[in-house]
């Protein structure tokens, strides 16, 4: 199964190589006071309530992005995230086969949410510094609202390969992009002349430590607060358009 087929498959609450859409698995009962895998929550509107569902591997996903964004993979067990739930780990285990499986899951969506904010930041970006830019304010933003999400790019590149490896080639495209528009607005003399991928691993390198590394941050007396998230956005790109605007 492919990743467009598999992050498909988990979207519509289906088993990946199931042949059944939404079947379940059986489960011991765990009392009148639980929810169901799919939780419901309930939105009373003019009278009529309805439901809005979240699908059981949506909701996996989701704790595990929390926790393997902040606590780190290691040290998150499918039995925690499970009773994080309200589910058991064999539960767990119907829809990701491994704690290896639900990693390279989340992996796939995840890479597909980064890839589709730094699409959306470009758009009507204009040229140049005013898209480099316009990444860089990307990713602080989500340092902001989904500070879990770059959490997980933090712990990708900690743990190496298959994981490491997996995340490079969902974002391959958007990276050769990222390359040949920084060795173009060098050939024009926009920019100054680096080595484009070392530069973009410099970028990178930068911009999500910035950004993540909050233990670092506190060592050197910067408190994580919205208000230094935006000054150290400012101090960024300050840094990023004196290496790479000519004088």
């Amino acid at each position: 199964m492919s990743r467009v087929e598999r992050r498909s498959a988990l979207k519509s609450g289906s088993k990946p190589g199931s042949t059944r859409a939404g079947a379940t698995p059986s489960q011991p009962s765990r009392g009148p006071s639980s929810r169901s895998a799919d939780s419901a929550l309930r939105d009373d509107r003019g009278g009529v309530a309805t439901l809005r569902t979240a699908s059981t591997p949506e909701r996996i996903l989701d704790a595990a992005l929390s926790s393997f964004g902040t606590r780190g993979y290691e040290a998150t067990s499918l039995d925690a995230l499970g009773n994080s739930l309200g589910l058991s780990k064999q539960t767990i285990l119907y829809w990701f086969p491994s704690k290896e499986a639900l990693l390279a899951a989340l992996i796939d969506r995840s890479a597909s949410e980064l890839f589709d904010a730094m699409e959306s930041a470009l758009v009507g970006a204009g040229q140049g510094w005013e898209r480099v830019e316009a990444v860089v304010r990307s990713v602080f933003r989500l340092a902001a609202r989904r500070p879990e999400l770059l959490g997980l790019v933090r712990e990708v590149s900690r743990l190496g390969p298959p994981a490491a490896t997996q995340m490079t080639a969902a974002l391959g495209p958007l990276l050769t992009r990222a390359s040949d528009f920084l060795e173009a607005e060098m050939d024009s003399g926009r920019m100054r002349r680096h080595d484009p991928k070392l530069l973009l691993l410099a970028i990178y390198s930068t911009v999500i430590g910035m950004a993540t590394e909050v233990e670092v941050l506190r060592a050197i007396g910067e408190e994580p607060t919205a208000r230094s998230l935006v000054r150290r956005r400012a101090d960024v790109l300050e840094l990023l358009r004196s290496a790479l605007i000519p004088a």
